[in-house]
């Protein structure tokens, strides 16, 4: 399906998308890339609510009109499809910024599953092939692929979470005493289920599911759970499936519904990492565009229209419908 949301629909919101948050009685907060947290201690829960902050090479860029309502509620979404296959955190969706998540014991690291050779980031699988790398998180890739090629099958490609994402294998994760043998191998097992479920889902929709990132962690009970989001655009790379191999052929990028046309869009403006002076100023056009492709990933996947708020004031529907959340 093709979104019927235009540009002209979200211009309203690029005054007041949502950039941060202050919610007092909430509980103790700390921000994410994305998500700023509430953690209510007593209540073993915690309160994630979706801004609408853009980020890229690590970087917060900008704000995309209601990006986080899109983020929250595709999650909300795929979390429904893949409750047969294992745990997840989610214990209610009190507004469609926020979801209410059970507390974890989160698993250090990000289980990163992947389709295809490609990537634009310091850790993608495509920027360390192109350097020569074969052995990559413990994967032997054979010479001669192209970018945007597809593996035999899928891989696990874990990275350690901190400041700085760096690529590890599955020795280095009992090294470091990430997790155990017996551990990994369950987590691998779902993360590849969720996964293949995933990849059923999109092509149903006309999609191919790319890559993702997957969050993981331990419930009270010890019960393997995943936790934060589940393929939404940030976490996720998604392709148009009718014009892929056509473009492929022809060595051209994928058409993507995901950020990775943010990440190209900074790099064919000349974007380097640690030159500031080549960074781009991100022009209104460039935030409603990337609003349009989440609405339309939104749309796509789910089958579903997205509904554009009446109001603008998120921040204040927001503080309503958490009312009773108040600790």
């Amino acid at each position: 399906m093709t979104s019927t949301t235009t540009t002209s629909a979200l211009e309203p919101f690029l005054a007041t998308t949502l950039e941060t948050t202050d919610f007092q009685g909430l509980g103790e907060k700390y921000g994410g890339k994305v998500r700023d947290v509430y953690f209510q201690k007593e209540q073993k829960r915690r309160l994630l609510i979706a801004t609408d902050r853009q980020s890229a090479f690590d970087i917060n860029w900008t704000t995309i009109p209601l990006k986080g309502q899109v983020l929250n509620q595709i999650s909300q979404w795929w979390f429904e499809q893949i409750g047969d296959i294992m745990a997840t955190q989610v214990l209610e969706n009190p507004d469609p910024n926020v979801t209410v998540v059970k507390d974890l014991d989160m698993i250090p690291v990000e289980i990163v599953i992947r389709a295809y050779l490609t990537g634009s980031s310091k850790t993608a699988v495509w920027v360390n092939y192109d350097n020569g790398v074969r052995n990559y998180c413990g994967n032997v890739l054979p010479d001669g692929m192209v970018k945007n090629q597809k593996f035999d099958d899928i891989i696990s490609t874990p990275t350690t979470k901190g400041e700085d994402d760096e690529l590890i294998d599955a020795n280095g994760i009992f090294e470091q005493g990430l997790s155990t043998p017996e551990k990994w191998a369950e987590i691998e097992e779902k993360a590849f289920a969720v996964f293949r479920r995933g990849q059923e889902l999109a092509a149903e929709r006309g999609l191919i599911l790319v890559d993702t990132k997957y969050e993981m962690g331990y419930d009270e009970n010890g019960v393997l759970t995943i936790a934060d989001e589940v393929h939404t655009p940030d976490s996720s790379r998604f392709w148009i499936a009718d014009s892929y191999q056509d473009r492929f052929e022809k060595g051209e990028e994928p058409e993507s519904l995901d950020k990775e046309f943010f990440r190209l869009w900074l790099r064919e403006q000349g974007f380097e990492y640690g030159d500031k002076s080549t960074w781009p100023e991100i022009t209104d056009e460039v935030r409603l565009m990337l609003g349009q492709k989440y609405i339309e990933l939104f749309e796509r996947v789910t089958g579903t229209d997205f509904v554009i708020p009446n109001d603008p004031d998120i921040p204040s529907r927001i503080i309503q419908n958490l009312e009773g959340f108040r600790v």
